[in-house]
């Protein structure tokens, strides 16, 4: 039985839904299905109920995670507009400052107003992580450019994206991008077959484009699951929420990519774990290991998962492998689908320099 060991994954877009719409997922349940597939930190967006923007959200949040959490944890602040004190006063205490430019689940979206003064005054030491369409990709890079800011653009939604993203770089912007699971393995074909479960923002694209990601994965600094939960009746009501889930599939689904000799094991390596603490300058877990059981490919499940949600928009899909153990601060915390560790057992994750 062939093995594979290697520190852990860190996603860095998750939707754990809490506080505010447990009934889809929270942060024992999501980190609990972080384990299982092999992801030892998440970072968590900010577009909750009430949103995280403040000092109170922002406390709440974390004490939440203490409390709860079994994989390591960063929390991300979010921004409506107004008063950019808190942005000052609370970065230190973040891994990053989200800014919903476009529309997307939630009442974050704060379009074009006030941008330019927040990238004016916005201190780090996490970039500015940005839900921004084809459309405002040019505007958030030009924003970056001249006030020197570090930008992350999160889910491109289109390749061509990349290539403008990979411009602002030859003249020395200081931007990276992710991708998701979802928009690399998954096209407009399957949300015809998936409907709202394949609903998403950014939407899925023509297999055409879909290979386009593929050919530029050079461009791509990491890929994030945008673990964004909903249950199967609010997926099937008369107004289906936008996102799916993902934080179990994304490993297997990886995995299986190597398997065909679509990318390196190492560059897996740099989109998952490497480039994540680059981007966000984090130190990483101590102690950590992911065991993996590699035998043949699979077809990932419709259901059966420990999301609280408890489907994927991946059921049919090639995968390979599966997580045996999971060890985080020199304790195995997972085995062979156990939890081993109590809930708060995870700690927040520190700024390196």
């Amino acid at each position: 039985m062939a093995m594979l060991s290697f520190p852990g994954m860190i996603d860095v877009h998750v939707h754990l839904r809490e506080p505010g719409a447990t009934q889809k997922e929270d942060i024992f349940t999501g980190t609990r299905a972080a384990l299982a597939g092999g992801v030892i930190a998440v970072l968590d967006m900010p577009n909750n109920v009430p949103p995280t923007i403040d000092r109170p959200s922002l406390e709440e949040k974390k004490r939440l995670f203490a409390l709860k959490a079994v994989t390591d944890y960063g929390i991300f602040l979010g921004y409506v507009g107004g008063d950019v004190q808190p942005l000052l006063d609370l970065a230190d205490q973040v891994v990053g400052l989200k800014l919903y430019i476009d529309e997307t689940f939630g009442d974050l979206r704060m379009g074009t107003k006030n941008l330019e003064h927040v990238f004016e005054v916005w201190p780090g030491p996490g970039p500015i992580a940005v839900h921004a369409e084809s459309s405002s990709i040019p505007v958030v890079l030009e924003l970056a450019e001249r006030y020197k800011q570090r930008l992350h653009v999160c889910h491109v939604p289109h390749p061509d994206d990349l290539l403008l993203i990979e411009a602002a770089r030859q003249r020395g912007v200081e931007v990276t991008c992710e991708v998701t699971p979802h928009h690399l393995f998954l096209s407009l074909e399957d949300a015809q077959r998936l409907g709202p479960y394949g609903y998403m923002k950014p939407p899925l694209l023509p297999p055409a484009e879909v290979a386009l990601f593929w050919e530029r994965l050079s461009l791509i600094d990491v890929i994030a699951s945008d673990h964004a939960p909903h249950t199967k009746a609010e997926k099937e009501s008369p107004h289906p929420p936008p996102g799916v889930p993902g934080l179990e599939t994304t490993l297997p689904l990886l995995l299986y990519a190597v398997d065909e000799g679509r990318l390196s094991w190492e560059r897996v390596l740099e989109l998952i774990w490497e480039n994540p603490l680059r981007i966000f300058r984090l130190i990483p877990p101590k102690d950590s290991e992911v065991q993996v059981i590699l035998e043949e490919p699979y077809k990932l499940t419709q259901e059966g998962y420990y999301t609280r949600c408890g489907w994927s928009p991946f059921g049919g899909k090639w995968a390979l492998g599966r997580v045996h153990s999971v060890r985080l601060h020199g304790q195995t915390v997972w085995q062979e689908g156990q939890l081993l560790v109590d809930p708060g057992y995870g700690r927040p994750l520190r700024h390196g320099s």
